[in-house]
């Protein structure tokens, strides 16, 4: 139960109030990353797994210079969203036995996690331009062009591992 909320009553305060957000998601993204790495199977799978958890490192820095630029000393609000959706990889994870289903499910989150974090960065980014941040909407753009690269990458491993998967069903 929450007893304070944010009095979100500018532009501004909302801008902020996403980035806290986007920090915790990204933090978040962090850790679960290295446990989807291990459950994949699919080497091309876990090879583009790995390089996004490299990326995520920068867009936690990116985000956190960003918000200190912004509001200086800040505490981080949980990204109730991408908890979620990190709950049902796990899921995933725990209840597919066989590899290929896996692997498949592993992308199928994780496209989830990319599509969440595409609408978060493209929306800060023209929050930012709104503000006249050109810096953060800059950084934020290069975040959102890295997560769209990531997305196309699981989609072109997707038309493989979606194929094995079905030779399971």
């Amino acid at each position: 139960m929450k007893f304070f909320s944010a009095n979100l009553d500018s532009l501004r305060k909302l801008y902020v109030d996403q980035l806290e957000q986007l920090y915790s998601a990204e933090d978040q993204i962090t850790e679960a990353l290295p446990k989807m790495i291990e459950a994949a199977t699919e080497p091309e799978l876990k090879k583009a797994l790995q390089t996004h958890l490299e990326e995520t490192k920068g867009h936690v820095a990116r985000v956190d210079e960003i918000l200190i630029q912004a509001k200086g000393l800040y505490e981080p609000k949980k990204c109730k969203g991408i908890a979620a959706l990190i709950a049902e990889g796990e899921d995933v994870i725990k209840d597919a036995t066989d590899e290929s289903v896996r692997d498949a499910g592993i992308i199928a989150a994780a496209q989830k996690v990319e599509h969440y974090e595409m609408a978060a960065y493209g929306t800060l980014r023209t929050f930012a331009e709104i503000l006249g941040n050109d810096n953060h909407a800059a950084l934020l753009n290069l975040t959102l062009e890295e997560e769209k690269n990531a997305d196309a990458i699981l989609s072109s491993i997707a038309d493989t591992a979606n194929t094995k998967a079905r030779k399971a069903a």
